[in-house]
C-alpha cells in the first residue's frame, strides 16, 4: 500500500479520518458511490471539502494511486468529483488508479479551485 506522504492524516480539529496507517489483511475496503443528500451535518460537509481540497492539493488532475486514502471518505466522493483513472479498475485494490474529474469537482467545490483551475 503506498503511503501518500504530505497528505493529511485528517480534517484538522476533527475525528473526520482521510488516511489509513497500514493496509487491512483482509483487503482494501471496496470504493462504492454514496449518494451525499441535502440534509447532511454541516461538519460532514466539510469534511467533504477538507477531503477534497487535500486531493487537489496533493493531485490535481493527473491520476493518482489510492494507496492508503481513507475508502470509506473516498466513497463520499466516487462516482462524481473522483473516478476511476483505468478501465480495468478494481474498487477493492490499494493500487487502484483514480482521477479527479475536474468540471464535476468545480462545480461541487467551487470554494477548492479558486486558485488554481484546471
Amino acid at each position: 500500500m503506498l503511503k501518500h506522504r504530505g497528505f493529511p492524516g485528517r480534517l484538522a480539529s476533527t475525528d473526520y479520518q482521510f488516511t489509513l496507517r497500514r493496509a487491512n489483511p483482509k483487503g482494501a475496503t471496496p470504493l462504492i458511490r454514496r449518494e451525499r443528500k441535502r440534509d447532511r451535518k454541516p461538519a460532514d460537509r466539510r469534511a467533504d471539502l477538507g477531503f477534497m481540497k487535500a486531493l487537489w492539493e496533493q493531485f490535481g488532475d493527473q491520476p493518482f494511486e489510492r494507496g492508503n486514502l481513507d475508502g470509506g471518505r473516498l466513497s463520499w466522493l466516487f462516482g462524481r468529483e473522483v473516478v476511476p483513472a483505468t478501465e480495468d479498475f478494481d474498487p477493492a485494490a490499494y493500487d487502484a488508479l483514480l482521477v479527479i474529474d475536474v468540471k464535476v469537482a468545480q462545480a461541487s467545490f467551487p470554494e477548492v479551485f479558486g486558485e488554481r483551475s484546471a
